[in-house]
């Protein structure tokens, strides 16, 4: 049996996505620049994709904007809307959980000048929102938090961080909702926030492909300089082909979404409650309520390493994560386990498992086999 559990990391492209971009490639590929026919019928493709997206978010079709993806639209909205602002104040906002493309972005930003304030968070990622309330004043700029965090699932009150950004005019608010886009209802977020960005493939579209949400009225100044495309935020020729297929995974992410979201947050329990009940010395790391995305799991197996875990599983083939794709490759523990609290044996045996519509409770039986069988045999020849 094959079972895919890292569709945090990413996710296998709808066969529709993958016909509807192999099309696109094929028979429009005009620039949607250009001022003959072919051209405009790439800008028309763009055009119907930008409305599936808008509709998707809950938002209008001149609000989204496409890049390059989730990272991107996370720098563009965080170097823009800082330096757009950077002569009204200098304090910027985010938790110590955030992914790279935001944590790296807010240290550039210290380099040229700015105050960043990182939020502490509960043992499960959750963000302190009284510390959020008595750090933001007068000099704030720019808060940027993450609607679901991609190693825990925890959900955070973007709506809530929203409401308090909001009381102070100068302020912008951006919302990282790359986790949340598809296993989330996405409208009370976006009306939360000033700036909202997206990506295609953990939707189940192409790699390469993200969107940014910009409020109407807020201005900022984007990095990316170039031919002027997507109104001068996002230069480059657009990506036709990624772009209708990011439009066909938005529209078929949300779908039947209640029956599909249901159907992830019985797969996701019917795994929890399988290794509770079957794996000792183990810690819980995601909230085990709504307060978690249906989409996300992760465990600790205390005298285990994780990695070896991942890869023992591999071999049965089971795909499984230690932790963020985007920072795996890096020496060290993971920053959002280590903000949250954990020790560094709890951080070492971490797993992340997450999910998709595609998973099956059948699947996960022979996933809590071979997970016990694992950790076993590993701390079997541990304790030797």
């Amino acid at each position: 049996m094959f079972v895919y559990l890292d569709n945090s990391a990413t996710t296998k492209p709808y066969d529709e996505v993958v016909k509807e971009m192999s099309e696109v490639m094929s028979s429009c590929f005009g620039n949607p620049s250009s001022l003959h026919r072919m051209g405009f019928q790439a800008e028309k493709t763009v055009k119907a994709s930008r409305l599936k997206i808008a509709e998707a978010l809950g938002a209008d079709p001149g609000e989204v904007y496409f890049t390059g993806s989730g990272t991107e639209g996370d720098n563009i909205a965080v170097l823009g809307g800082a330096r757009a602002l950077k002569r009204k104040g200098k304090k910027i906002i985010t938790s110590a959980v955030e992914h790279p493309a935001v944590l790296e972005t807010f240290k550039a930003l210290e380099g040229e000048g700015f105050k960043a304030v990182y939020l502490e968070t509960d043992g499960y990622g959750y963000v302190n929102m009284d510390q959020l309330k008595s750090e933001l004043d007068d000099d704030t700029v720019l808060v940027s938090l993450m609607h679901v965090n991609n190693e825990l699932g925890t959900i955070q009150p973007v709506e809530d961080a929203g409401r308090l950004v909001k009381a102070l005019d100068k302020t912008l608010f951006h919302v990282d909702g790359v986790q949340s886009f598809g296993k989330l209802r996405m409208k009370s977020a976006v009306s939360a926030a000033d700036l909202l960005s997206v990506s295609a493939h953990k939707i189940h579209g192409p790699k390469g492909m993200g969107a940014l949400y910009i409020k109407k009225g807020v201005n900022i100044k984007s990095p990316v300089t170039g031919g002027g495309q997507e109104k001068n935020i996002r230069s480059g020729t657009e990506n036709v082909p990624g772009i209708s297929g990011f439009g066909k995974a938005a529209e078929l992410a949300y779908k039947d979404f209640d029956r599909t979201i249901e159907n992830m947050r019985n797969v996701r329990k019917y795994l929890l409650e399988g290794i509770k009940s079957e794996i000792k010395d183990i810690r819980i790391n995601s909230y085990e309520d709504e307060r978690c995305a249906a989409s996300v799991l992760n465990v600790s197996f205390l005298g285990v390493r994780g990695e070896v875990l991942l890869h023992m599983l591999e071999q049965k083939d089971i795909f499984v994560s230690t932790g963020s794709a985007c920072s795996s490759n890096k020496k060290g523990q993971s920053h959002v386990l280590k903000a949250a609290g954990l020790t560094d044996e709890e951080i070492e045996g971490a797993v992340r498992f997450s999910f998709s519509r595609f998973n099956t409770v059948e699947e996960m039986d022979y996933v809590i086999a071979n997970l016990k069988k694992s950790v076993d045999d590993i701390r079997k020849v541990i304790r030797r």
